[in-house]
């Protein structure tokens, strides 16, 4: 299927699951249960996972769907996978419950480990963020032409802008921030943040607690798209179909940040004394 026609459906299906989930966010009580970890599950997030697989499954490409419902997937299963889906049906889980409106749909196609396509779809705002690796990086909102995104880059002289996450604030990640010096720190949910560097309304996300490869998946492709990086301590770009499916700490940053990537480093260094 052609790049340009698979974004389009792929931004269909998102959109579709964004209107599942808004018709239990606008009109009813938002039921919570637990999962295995402890982390929250509603009725929207099994709702979307829905809708999801029946629209990729309709675009008959055979490729595999790996979602946070259904991680139990063994790595024996999908070690050989060169291609699938990975989706977040729900991201922000906890900012749905909260009614903040600072949650997510992502859908992202692996290819090799790197993803290269990305749709994020916000449905409060019905704003929607999408790139592929040719195509470059896009927002489109609601009944406006998509306009192209990229990183911005910081310059020495700049305050860094920094976003952080609102529901998994920690100390590490202040001490972080005051080896930046002069900084602003915007606290939101779920891959905003990331879509955030991406579109250079912010120059650094450090991630430094326990995430999934379906948090990060479909806004990491935006971010490469737009010029940007999501690496580890060290600076490799992260990968994805692991044995274990979680990610390393990482840094959301414009290519050729090397304040940045020289902070981080020297932090770290710091903490292992």
């Amino acid at each position: 299927m052609q790049e340009v026609k698979l974004l389009e459906k792929v931004i269909q299906v998102a959109s579709n699951a964004s209107d599942a989930i808004l018709n239990i966010y606008n009109n009813s009580d938002i039921e919570t249960s637990s999962k295995a970890d402890n982390s929250p599950l509603t009725l929207a997030d099994l709702a979307a996972d829905r809708v999801i697989k029946e629209g990729l499954m309709a675009l008959q490409l055979n490729y595999p769907i790996l979602t946070e419902e259904t991680a139990e997937i063994s790595y024996d299963q999908r070690k050989d996978w060169n291609k699938f889906w990975l989706v977040d049906p729900l991201d922000g889980t906890k900012e749905f419950i909260k009614r903040n409106g600072e949650f997510t749909v992502n859908i992202a196609l692996i290819e090799g480990g790197t993803p290269v396509l990305g749709v994020v779809y916000v449905p409060v705002q019905r704003v929607c963020y999408f790139a592929t690796t040719n195509s470059g990086a896009f927002i489109k909102k609601t009944d406006q032409p998509a306009n192209r995104i990229s990183v911005k880059k910081l310059s020495s002289d700049e305050t860094v802008r920094i976003v952080a996450s609102r529901s998994h604030a920690d100390r590490r990640t202040e001490l972080l921030l005051e080896n930046l010096g002069a900084h602003e720190c915007i606290s939101m949910g779920s891959s905003l943040k990331l879509c955030a560097v991406a579109e250079g309304s912010a120059h650094f996300y450090p991630r430094l607690g326990p995430t999934m490869e379906w948090d990060t998946a479909a806004a990491h492709a935006i971010v490469l798209a737009a010029g940007g990086r999501v690496c580890d301590a060290v600076g490799n770009e992260l990968s994805y179909n692991k044995p274990d499916l979680h990610n390393p700490e990482f840094f959301v940053l414009p290519t050729d940040s090397d304040l940045l990537m020289n902070t981080i480093k020297l932090f770290l260094k710091s903490e292992s004394r």
